[in-house]
């Protein structure tokens, strides 16, 4: 997982580290316990990245919080792994007609709301 604004890069978390914490190891204090703090060149592989958002249209273009941060993991881990399915979470009233994007931007590949997964 990225760290906060990525003020200390990427953190591995291990399932056989967190048997019987997996709740409290999903908190960001509970990743930085039980979790590993690894360098860029050290990250295993990942199968999925799950991105937050604030608003996502169905184009895949998605809007975060702010600060770019988002787009940088993506493109650093398609940087070094090739082309990872990218998914973001988010309520139905999330999923808008469009929302603002520059070219840079990185899109999600499928959105998952309570009611539809929808593939882009």
């Amino acid at each position: 997982m990225a760290s906060p604004k990525l003020r200390h890069g990427y953190v591995v978390i291990y399932p056989d580290a967190v048997k019987g914490f997996e709740s409290f190891s999903s908190t960001i204090r509970g990743a930085f316990k039980y979790g590993k703090a690894v360098p860029v060149q050290e990250m295993p592989r990942p199968d999925l990245i799950v991105e937050g958002s604030v608003a996502v249209d169905m184009q895949g273009h998605r809007l975060g919080k702010g600060g770019g941060y988002g787009d940088v993991e993506i493109s650093t881990l398609k940087a070094m792994f090739g082309n990872v399915p990218v998914v973001t979470t988010a309520h139905d009233m999330q999923v808008v007609d469009s929302v603002p994007f520059d070219r840079k931007d990185e899109k999600v590949s499928v959105i998952v709301t309570p009611t539809r997964t929808i593939r882009i």
